[in-house]
């Protein structure tokens, strides 16, 4: 008899994580079975995919041709769609972590089904992110040089207290640590990859990056260790990398960026906006590869209420900006706010209040909660509105600076569209490489919280 989404189970007293009573083989077959019989509508997606990133291709190999003028970057708006897409990117990754890590720490067992894709989903939004710094040098190929911690009396980092210099620490750090997060989490279903392969090429390729692994009780002690120690570590990156990220604007003297309430603000809205790919990306997943029964509606539920927590969050510190330009009594930072919401770009700011402060609201009622096509229409609007978070916060606080003979209105060129669009190109080409040769839900993760991985399982149900 099929188990119900709120059947307690009757040894550990919680609620059933995993619908429908399978077997341990049966979860295995479900997860294992789209990557060795790929289904078609993954070419399609594979192919659309790859034609957008062709055209983030073409637009680099033309930006490094011609340099950096081809943007629509002007004086006083010299920080455009490069850093407005850098913080997007960034922000769209730290989901992952906060599943994998934070979420294990408290032992939350819901996340068992849906951080393996949400750790990936943070590797390829990071190398997205990536790109926009580095191609807004103006010489990218000296980039990786200029970018060492070089001696200083070089002379090459000439103020080490640039918040700049700290993204590339902490950025850094991030992606490191939550590569070797994934990469260890991924050792176990690997190997069931390796013995399940039916080519030689397949169980060589599965077999290196099994790293030897036999499913001892050592290999398990050493395993676990060395999760508990990584997700120890990447916890505190949750908070401060988006933090410093928010420093760029905070330390600065200017209208509209220079505010303390950017880091909680900053991470709060990463969090919202990751929690909306996720959804996002695991939506049209679930129901491709029939991961119903492993990706349940409490999955998706628990991720909504999130998003709906951390979209008042985000409200609230658009609410406490303007609040605060008008309590300092600075005429500069009251006309900074007031150019947002009715100045020039009035069409950005209020695109940005409708998905990140109105859409999320319609969370308050469980059947929105619970419809898959309401949820994922409201994450696309979410991520939509998070863009226009950092495109407002960048331009319309450059834009009219302290002289008005100095102002302008900053037009993105089709180039700077290109490499946007583009960007979603590379992010969704790695992510359909991904799930067709890894396993996108943790096979034994899953089946650790499944009723049949009680030792007294057995026992009782006889």
């Amino acid at each position: 008899m099929a188990v119900a989404i709120d059947k307690l189970d009757p040894v550990s007293g919680r609620k059933d994580l995993v619908e429908g009573n399978p077997s341990f083989h049966e979860v295995t077959e479900a997860v294992c079975t789209p990557i060795e019989n790929p289904d078609p509508r993954w070419w399609i997606a594979f192919m659309i995919s790859a034609s957008v990133l062709g055209i983030f291709g073409f637009a680099v190999a033309y930006l490094i041709y011609e340099g950096v003028g081809l943007w629509g970057l002007n004086n006083p708006v010299d920080w455009g769609y490069a850093i407005v897409n850098f913080v997007f990117w960034v922000g769209i990754g730290h989901a992952g972590t906060l599943i994998s890590a934070i979420l294990f720490l408290f032992r939350q067992k819901w996340r068992t089904s849906i951080n393996r894709a949400a750790e990936a989903m943070t590797i390829f939004a990071v190398i997205c992110a990536l790109q926009f710094p580095i191609f807004h040098t103006g010489r990218p190929w000296m980039a990786a040089y200029w970018l060492l911690p070089l001696p200083n009396q070089m002379d090459m980092w000439p103020n080490f207290r640039s918040p700049l210099l700290w993204d590339v620490f902490a950025v850094g750090t991030y992606f490191t640590v939550s590569l070797l997060f994934w990469y260890v989490g991924l050792i176990p279903d690997i190997a069931t990859m390796r013995d399940r392969a039916k080519t030689r090429t397949r169980r060589i390729a599965y077999g290196i990056f099994a790293l030897g692994w036999r499913g001892s009780n050592r290999h398990w002690q050493v395993y676990e260790k060395a999760y508990l120690i990584l997700a120890a570590l990447a916890t505190p990156l949750v908070l401060s990398v988006h933090s410093i990220v928010s420093f760029d604007f905070a330390v600065s003297q200017l209208p509209g960026w220079h505010t303390t309430i950017f880091p909680p603000y900053f991470v709060a809205g990463a969090i919202f906006s990751g929690f909306a790919m996720v959804l996002t990306i695991m939506l049209p997943l679930r129901a491709w590869f029939k991961l119903e029964h492993i990706i349940t509606m409490k999955h998706i539920e628990n991720m909504a209420k999130i998003i709906m927590l951390t979209g008042t969050m985000v409200g609230y510190a658009y609410a406490m900006e303007f609040f605060i330009a008008w309590y300092s009594g600075n005429p500069y930072e009251s006309y900074a706010f007031y150019n947002r919401a009715f100045g020039d770009y009035w069409w950005a700011y209020w695109t940005m209040i409708s998905c990140n402060v109105i859409s999320p609201q319609l969370f308050w009622i469980k059947a929105f909660r619970r419809n898959v096509v309401v949820i994922f229409i409201i994450t696309i609007f979410v991520n939509i509105g998070m863009w226009f978070e950092r495109f407002v916060i960048t331009v319309t606080s450059l834009h009219h600076d302290f002289l008005p003979s100095s102002w302008d209105y900053y037009s993105p060129t089709e180039w700077d569209v290109a490499l946007l669009v583009g960007s979603f190109g590379l992010f969704f080409t790695l992510f359909c490489l991904f799930v067709r040769y890894l396993p996108s839900i943790a096979i034994s993760e899953v089946k650790g919280v499944m009723p049949q991985a009680d030792p007294h399982y057995g026992d009782h149900h006889e």
